[in-house]
């Protein structure tokens, strides 16, 4: 069975691009472009790993991220955040995600973190 990737990002090129490398990595992936959909869609779809943007509409993918740390049921799911906000990692870390990905990023950057943490 294929792991389960879930990406969160509101501009829909990065999604579509991101969507297509996985995909094509054979990782069963789901994307979405609302922040208020993440915790229902980590509930139903059960995903072995989550890509958040930090900076989407509403809440940030960082609080996103300790939405997931912090659930009994989900606190153990690689969480990435891809972020355009350079010299932030530390910053970023602080909401206990697994990595940090600066935007623009390379692709095989992007698959190597996937596989090094659902492998």
């Amino acid at each position: 069975m294929s792991k389960r990737i879930l990406i969160l990002d509101d501009n829909q090129d990065i999604l579509d691009i991101v969507h297509e490398t996985l995909s094509y990595e054979k990782f069963d992936v789901k994307s979405i472009s609302d922040g208020a959909e993440v915790m229902p869609m980590v509930e139903s779809f059960l995903p072995n790993l989550v890509i958040l943007d930090y900076r989407v509409a509403g809440i940030n993918g960082g609080e996103l991220c300790q939405q997931i740390k912090c659930h009994p049921k989900f606190k153990d799911i690689p969480v990435i955040i891809f972020s355009a906000y350079i010299n932030h990692d530390d910053e970023l870390f602080g909401y206990g995600c697994d990595a940090v990905i600066n935007k623009p990023f390379d692709l095989s950057e992007l698959v190597e973190k996937v596989n090094n943490l659902i492998s």
